[in-house]
């Protein structure tokens, strides 16, 4: 998950991803005031008695499209976990131009559709993909889904992400869950290891590649990720491959990879919550 600081090239990057066929982004006005990004959620577009009917999923999808618009807000600390850390990032892209934010909204986007199917009720941490936008911070990330927080309660949370290496060769997803973090994640972190071990197993079913370069066998842990340690409820995030590698970038840019990422990711959901 590379912060690209040249905000300038990420800028056009972005602009260029955020136009390419398929993208479901609307009109928004420029905007510079908090972050636009309140967990939504639509149960009335959930299919009542679905095999999933019952369960909240929050998804995560990381970043937002105009975060390199606002370096001063982005860079704001913010609590992770009993320490700071900058409220967010610009992510990555493809060498051709196609945002992380953009792959992650859009694959999100396409879990929730396939999990409503199945019953779910989803919620999202943003409501858009805009360069007018910024945010949300991850401490309000973290805590999306969480008993304390509005809205429903989530019975599980995927963050999505993408790398960005630029190593010859560096390929593959990995599944991070948090470590034990007394006082923030020793509650949820053996059943956040349990949904580590369910969605890094649907992706290799699905014929997905651990990565090669970060974690063992597509499974790494973490404890200075506020995404994760904030959490109430059992948590993942997933670096679903690396946008530098050309293989990867072309499955990720196309409507059909992110179908097959979907699938896996609910796949591996609905194991967990069968479990």
């Amino acid at each position: 998950m590379s912060s690209i600081r040249l905000v300038a090239v990420l800028v056009a990057a972005a602009l260029v991803g955020g136009c390419s066929a398929g993208d479901d982004q609307s009109p928004e006005k420029p905007s510079t005031a908090k972050p636009i990004g309140s967990p939504t959620a639509s149960a009335s577009a959930s299919v009542a008695g679905g095999p999933l009917a019952g369960k909240v999923i929050v998804l995560d999808p990381g970043h937002q499209l105009g975060n390199a618009r606002f370096p001063r807000e982005i860079d704001e600390p913010v609590d992770a976990g009993g320490f700071e850390k900058e409220c967010n990032t610009t992510g990555t892209a493809t060498n051709r131009g196609y945002p992380e934010a953009t792959f992650v909204w859009q694959l999100a986007r396409e879990v929730r559709r396939q999990l409503r199917r199945l019953g779910a009720r989803v919620v999202l941490t943003r409501s858009t993909n805009s360069d007018a936008h910024w945010g949300p911070c991850v401490d309000e990330r973290g805590r999306a889904g969480n008993p304390d927080r509005p809205g429903p309660t989530a019975d599980v949370k995927l963050s999505l992400h993408a790398d960005g290496l630029h190593d010859a060769g560096a390929h593959g997803f990995h599944v991070i869950r948090p470590g034990r973090l007394p006082g923030y994640t020793d509650d949820i972190a053996g059943a956040s290891r349990v949904l580590a071990l369910a969605v890094r197993d649907a992706l290799v079913r699905a014929r997905f590649q651990p990565s090669s370069y970060r974690g063992t066998r597509g499974l790494d842990v973490r404890t200075d990720l506020g995404t994760l340690n904030l959490s109430d409820v059992p948590v993942v995030l997933v670096e679903l491959g690396n946008m530098r590698n050309a293989a990867e970038a072309a499955v990720m840019s196309s409507a059909a990879g992110r179908d097959r990422y979907a699938r896996a990711l609910v796949r591996g959901v609905r194991a967990y919550l069968a479990g």
